[in-house]
């Protein structure tokens, strides 16, 4: 198990709107337990936002994202576009990241792989994130929260709006 922390930081917005035109799709979350526990605790079933991974055309300045990150020292990065619909929750839960550790051969050493959720737009009412129960609202474009391999964290968006973010994943 990781040493638990959330990490705040800001990254200078440097990206336009083109996020909000890519491919999104909506995959289902890939953790039956943690959704039987979910439905137990009464959530309803709409768990999982509409994701435009490395799988599909990513925004012409996502390299600017990788290079960022691999200053910091990440390895095999991932990134991945967010978009959290009205009324879609993702409670608590821990990131297993089946595909990012397959594909980099990291059985055995997830404790290494590192999350960082950039905010592409500045915070909007009913958009919301949590890490470690620490409530993170009023952002702006580019703030940035990371953590370990298996923090536990939560989303959703109960206001009008989308809420756009950026998934990036690593290791170090």
């Amino acid at each position: 198990m990781a040493t638990h922390a959330l990490r705040k930081y800001h990254i200078p917005a440097f990206w336009d709107d083109e996020f909000k035109r890519l491919e999104y799709i909506n995959e289902s979350f890939n953790d039956p337990v943690s959704l039987e526990h979910w439905l137990g605790q009464g959530y309803a079933n709409q768990f999982t936002g509409d994701m435009c991974d490395m799988r599909h055309a990513q925004p012409r300045w996502n390299s600017t994202f990788i290079k960022i990150y691999t200053e910091l020292g990440w390895q095999d990065i991932g990134t991945s576009y967010y978009r959290m619909n009205t009324g879609t929750i993702l409670p608590t839960h821990g990131d297993l990241y089946l595909r990012y550790v397959e594909l980099f051969n990291l059985q055995g050493q997830e404790h290494c792989i590192r999350r960082a959720v950039v905010f592409l737009e500045d915070w909007k009412s009913g958009h919301y994130f949590e890490g470690m129960g620490n409530t993170v609202t009023q952002w702006r474009a580019g703030d940035a929260v990371e953590w370990d391999y298996d923090t536990p964290h939560m989303a959703a968006n109960l206001g009008l709006e989308p809420r756009y973010t950026l998934q990036i994943t690593g290791h170090v």
